[in-house]
């Protein structure tokens, strides 16, 4: 009898050490998920945060158009600028961006976005074996499959107030975009491929989105959806003025005020010359002007070459590149 209870004690004691083993088990691995969960965060953060944006021209033309979306982005609604390439319109979201305070995190749209890629996904599916001894010399083992969720740039600025920078938005497939529809009105987040209750983010008071677009006549652009639309403000820019390309095209590379004067001047005689999609923007500007720049120890290069090689970019076609050969030889006559 005196056998029985001692087995039976120690059956007892072993039970309550294993009970005491998971608990500390429980919280060890609490606390173990919530650092991975925000190593995880951190290492999604910081790829997709966005550079700190140098030589910004902070000209009156470009402050009236900030004060707007600034105004638009407090009052709640996320703003879609829309305008051609290379005026500017990534540059000035990127510093508006950065002046509201918050982290800012990027997307690049492109037909192969899905929502997946905007709000995360399931990254790898891993096994694990749990073994629990009850009786001596009796095991029970049962296999459990963890799934990892990771977070992408839509989803970290819903949750935790970040702004988010939705660059070429246009040029995602819509479908992509109608998760978007619910984050913008009702303040809500839905995972489509996530389980249970977190399938629901609550969108983050602080969270703000600034969207650029090129018109809807560019290749490759896709009209997003109406409803979509209604949702947002649509600031429509074009290209800055002569003097604040000046500025731009200057202080991007520092040219010379005479030879940035040269080169703006003919990225816009060619403006006037060229269809609307295939316009020069200040971008070409500060290309051209950054391998005048570095001519020396490059032999003899014209001018002319240097601006046909950087807009001739957008020809298909040999005849296009000598019309736009052409069209650079008489806009450099005209300034002479």
């Amino acid at each position: 009898m005196s056998e029985k209870i001692l087995e039976q004690r120690s059956r007892r004691r072993d039970d309550l050490d294993l009970h005491d083993l998971r608990r500390d088990v429980k919280v060890s691995s609490a606390s173990n998920l919530s650092y991975e969960v925000d190593q995880e965060r951190r290492k999604v953060e910081a790829a997709y945060l966005i550079p700190e944006v140098d030589n910004f021209v902070d000209a009156s033309e470009i402050k009236k158009i900030m004060r707007r979306i600034k105004l638009w982005l407090e009052s709640g609604y996320p703003v879609h600028l829309v305008g051609p390439t290379g005026c500017g319109k990534s540059s000035l979201a990127m510093y508006v961006a950065k002046k509201i305070g918050r982290p800012v995190v990027w997307i690049n749209g492109d037909e192969s976005i899905t929502t997946t890629d905007l709000v995360g996904g399931y990254s790898q599916v891993e096994t694990e074996t749990l073994r629990d001894k009850y009786v001596h010399n009796v095991f029970k083992s049962r296999d459990i499959l963890k799934a990892d969720w990771v977070d992408n740039p839509l989803t970290l600025a819903c949750k935790y107030g970040y702004t988010l920078i939705y660059n070429e938005f246009s040029r995602t497939k819509p479908a992509a975009n109608n998760v978007l529809l619910s984050v913008f009105e009702e303040g809500i987040l839905e995972l489509p491929t996530k389980f249970g209750e977190e399938r629901y983010v609550k969108v983050h008071p602080e969270f703000k989105a600034i969207l650029t677009s090129n018109p809807i006549e560019y290749a490759g652009v896709y009209r997003p959806q109406d409803a979509l639309l209604d949702r947002m403000v649509g600031i429509y820019m074009g290209y800055y003025n002569f003097d604040v390309e000046l500025q731009i095209v200057k202080k991007h590379t520092g040219a010379s005020l005479e030879d940035a004067t040269r080169i703006v001047s003919i990225v816009r005689s060619l403006r006037e010359k060229l269809p609307d999609a295939q316009k020069p923007g200040t971008r070409a500007c500060i290309m051209i002007a950054q391998g005048l720049r570095n001519l020396n120890g490059h032999g003899e290069i014209r001018l002319e070459d240097l601006c046909t090689d950087v807009l001739g970019t957008k020809t298909s076609t040999p005849a296009e590149l000598e019309n736009m050969r052409r069209l650079v030889e008489e806009s450099l006559a005209e300034l002479s």
